[in-house]
């Protein structure tokens, strides 16, 4: 039998925290709601989860903090932020934390479904879409299915939007990589919005792309990006 996908739920309204945990129950989950983000944190140490829903907004330690706190324990969850906020300011702020997905209160519970199964997909099946899960160029190792680049002793544990843009990346080295095809791939949508986002992935995968002078990530105008290195 396939194991239960494993969800903290971090959500300070009650009544909306109740709602969500017993619909992702009933779609198949298991799910562990807390009600502020120390909580939250607490239980996420203590257990094993695979997927991570966190309100922005709440009391003792909000959405943003924690984020930081379960990436310093595991750089490869999901997490998907809910929140109140519109500003897009905040929105760059959750994925610059690594998230993987943004959903704006009010929202359905259908739609809060397709984004947990988008990301799900994403992450536990792209790996048996690629037959090749380790890349070198440069004095790089990327190692896809375990999200880690290595260099030297050095080792980077990489969140899933990061792993899958530096696959495509790899796979189109010292080629152009369309942002169009990037976006549609990723977050399958090519919207403004999701520019910017991958934009901060991209300056993300720049530092750690800073210790073989050889490989440069560029910009190409217009265009997209460009991964220029030595092949090994």
């Amino acid at each position: 039998m396939k194991k239960k996908v494993n969800i903290l739920l971090a959500e300070d309204d009650k009544n909306l925290g109740t709602i969500l945990k017993s619909y992702l129950q009933a779609k198949g989950f298991e799910a562990t709601l807390c009600e502020n983000g120390k909580l939250a944190l607490e239980a996420f140490k203590k257990g094993e989860f695979d997927f991570a829903i966190l309100d922005v907004m709440m009391p003792v330690m909000d959405g943003f903090t924690l984020a930081k706190e379960i990436r310093k324990i595991d750089k490869k969850i999901p997490l998907l932020f809910l929140t109140a906020k519109t500003m897009e300011e905040d929105k760059i702020q959750g994925f610059e934390l690594g998230a993987d997905d943004y959903l704006t209160k009010p929202f359905s519970m259908e739609e809060l479904l397709l984004r947990i199964q988008a990301i799900l997909r994403r992450t536990e099946q792209g790996s048996k879409k690629h037959t090749n899960s380790i890349y070198k160029f440069g004095r790089y190792t990327f190692d896809y299915d375990h999200q880690v680049l290595k260099i030297g002793k050095t080792e980077n544990k990489l969140t899933s939007k990061e792993t899958e843009l530096l696959r495509l990346l790899c796979e189109n080295l010292n080629e152009v990589l369309d942002r169009t095809v990037a976006l549609n791939k990723i977050w399958q949508d090519d919207s403004y919005f999701n520019a910017r986002s991958m934009d901060v992935y991209i300056t993300k995968l720049r530092k750690f792309l800073k210790e073989d002078p050889k490989v440069e990530l560029i910009n190409v105008h217009g265009i997209g990006f460009k991964l220029v290195a030595p092949e090994k």
